[in-house]
């Protein structure tokens, strides 16, 4: 379901999308405040995902009980955004590379996992391996940042972070929704992200961080995977 709630980007921007995913521990309520950001509410936590100051205004957001960071960039780590949610009892989960900006965060590897809040948190690989620098340096090099799978009573949500269709993702199961990035040139094409979908089957497909690619493409490509539902969302 969806559902208008949620802070704006300013006042003549509409609230934001919401959707409700049913689980055996209650309901989760994921608010897509846009561009790789997302806010999950579920037995009254409050869970961002790179909090990024130019798609959500954070001082009036509700604070974090824990901050998940993919990665170093400046559109996924932004300390202003940060600091507007974070208090003395946030747990903040994110890279090594994220650690010498943030001071007191709990750092995952790729291959990790731990119960943070009572949530079971596996830190899963994000990288490139076509898409470079004219360098010919991956946009986002392999062991560097993190995507999270994050088990919500019996439901696991997969957060991508910044990647590509990597053989890591498509050996994932019993993902109940997954939001994939589709931000060219630096993360997946519509065919790489119905690959990698085709491969590890999640239940709900979200294109996160999609830019100016054109959703209607993964719609298009998925429109006959039994079982699959895709979901447009504002989060260009």
């Amino acid at each position: 379901m969806s559902a208008p709630i949620g802070s704006t980007r300013g006042s003549s921007q509409a609230k934001f999308e919401t959707d409700v995913i049913r689980t055996a521990g209650g309901d989760l309520q994921i608010t897509f405040l846009g561009h790789g950001s997302l806010l999950f509410v579920f037995q009254g936590q409050n869970v961002y995902v790179d909090p990024f100051g130019q798609v959500a205004d954070y001082s009036i957001l509700p604070k974090a009980d824990v901050i998940l960071i993919t990665h170093e960039h400046r559109d996924h780590l932004d300390a202003a955004a940060l600091g507007h949610i974070r208090t003395d009892r946030s747990l903040i989960i994110l890279t090594e590379t994220c650690a010498s900006q943030v001071t007191g965060g709990i750092v995952m590897r790729n291959g990790e996992s731990r119960r943070v809040a009572g949530i079971l948190v596996e830190a899963v690989p994000a990288y490139n391996v076509l898409h470079r620098r004219g360098d010919g340096q991956p946009f986002h090099p392999r062991g560097i940042g993190n995507g999270y799978v994050l088990t919500y009573g019996d439901q696991r949500v997969y957060v991508a972070g910044d990647t590509e269709n990597i053989p890591e993702m498509k050996q994932l199961t019993e993902i109940a929704c997954a939001f994939l990035p589709m931000n060219l040139p630096y993360t997946m094409t519509p065919e790489m992200v119905a690959d990698a979908v085709q491969a590890f089957r999640p239940r709900v497909v979200y294109p996160y961080h999609y830019g100016d690619t054109d959703t209607s493409r993964i719609v298009e490509l998925l429109s006959a995977a039994p079982g699959i539902e895709v979901r447009i969302r504002r989060m260009a």
